[in-house]
């Protein structure tokens, strides 16, 4: 078998281990709920199941049907401007939920459009950095573009919905293209400090932001550990008793009503308590093994734009998932962000899907390419920034 497949072969282990664990928490962390309620235990997670179906579909074809270098002409634009005009409707039509207007109900189904947001930006991103190899752009008209199509979206919806999990997952995402693709070391620098500057200001500038810095002593939140500070302390509770094994699946008991969002934000301390230290750590496994073998794919592209498709899309993602597990954990403010593959919620895990049929995608066309070929797309122009 050669080092392609097997990347490729980890790569789908890893995401179908990681969707049937988020299948099982989403089950064990609403059942309670809904069963209290006098629902259907089982309507979340058969709700979830459809989601993850309608992914998988998506996926496949963009992994088979899509050739990736479609990404890099018309398509992206189009897919683009889908989701910016559902960025509009969001502003327009949205539903406020928990103070922050991000959802958008289409008759009985509702989505997150940042989800989908996100994969356009770096597809974006991607496609600028491209032209910018190509030279059909300058580094100054890139600089143009990227301000005009990238960073103005990402300021709307910042404003806007008042998102800086998702604001910070993409600068994340379109960093790493611009890294992998070659962009001046100094303009690299100056993008860090700026994007530095602008998380300081706008977690400084916001009240309800800045209270967040309560995870830090979630007991000193000003209400004894009952305001602001409460879900940290939830999750610590919950994170605490699942020990090294866990309570058993199922066995939770923060899940109760005691841990909002338990299978949304936070639903890796419910993993955590059920599955203890040893499943989290298998899960965190997972993302990594997810990681690595992306990380083996972009190597392996047959060109920086196949490169720039699957390392930045995987960096993209399972920064998600390590920022989700750290708010769980304590170590970040809380966000809000789903954990990818695991949290309920369809447009995070059909997202998600999607990003891995982006980065199969790449790896098909690598598996397809002669050596002679995949030696002459790699050849570099060297020239003066």
């Amino acid at each position: 078998m050669t080092q392609s497949r097997v990347a490729t072969t980890l790569l789908l282990v890893s995401v179908f281990a990681l969707v049937v664990i988020g299948l099982v928490m989403v089950f064990s962390a609403s059942s309670a709920d809904l069963s209290a309620a006098g629902k259907n235990p089982f309507s979340d997670v058969l709700g979830q199941a459809v989601y993850v179906t309608i992914g998988l579909v998506a996926a496949i074809i963009i992994w088979y049907l899509v050739p990736y270098h479609a990404w890099a002409g018309n398509l992206t634009l189009l897919f683009w401007g889908f989701c910016m005009v559902l960025l509009l409707l969001t502003f327009v039509a949205g539903t406020e939920v928990n103070g922050a207007k991000r959802w958008l109900y289409i008759g009985p189904i509702g989505m997150q459009p940042s989800e989908f947001i996100k994969v356009a930006l770096i597809l974006m991103t991607i496609r600028i950095a491209h032209k910018f190899q190509q030279e059909e752009i300058d580094f100054r008209m890139a600089v143009l573009r990227l301000m005009a199509l990238i960073v103005a979206p990402l300021a709307f919806m910042y404003v806007t919905q008042s998102d800086m999990g998702t604001t910070l997952i993409c600068a994340v995402g379109i960093f790493a293209v611009l890294w992998i693709g070659g962009f001046p070391t100094w303009s690299l620098v100056v993008i860090i400090a700026v994007g530095a500057l602008a998380v300081l200001g706008g977690t400084l500038g916001s009240g309800y932001r800045s209270n967040r810095f309560v995870y830090l002593d979630p007991w000193n939140d000003g209400d004894g550990g009952l305001g602001s500070g409460y879900n940290i302390i939830r999750s610590y509770y919950a994170l605490a008793e699942g020990g090294l094994f866990g309570v058993g699946i199922g066995n939770s008991h923060e899940k109760y009503q005691y841990l909002f969002a338990s299978d949304s934000d936070f639903i890796f301390a419910v993993l955590g308590e059920e599955m203890g230290l040893v499943g989290a750590l298998f899960v965190i496994g997972l993302f990594l093994l997810f990681l690595f073998t992306s990380l083996r794919i972009s190597d392996s592209a047959p060109d920086n734009l196949g490169a720039m498709i699957a390392g930045g899309c995987a960096i993209m993602l399972v920064f998600q998932a390590f920022l989700n597990i750290g708010c769980a954990i304590g170590v970040f403010p809380t966000t809000g962000k789903p954990l990818p593959f695991i949290s309920s919620g369809g447009t995070s895990v059909i997202s998600s899907l999607m990003i891995v049929g982006l980065i199969l995608s790449v790896q098909h066309a690598s598996a397809n390419t002669a050596p002679y070929d995949r030696a002459r797309d790699n050849i570099r122009v060297i020239r003066n920034r």
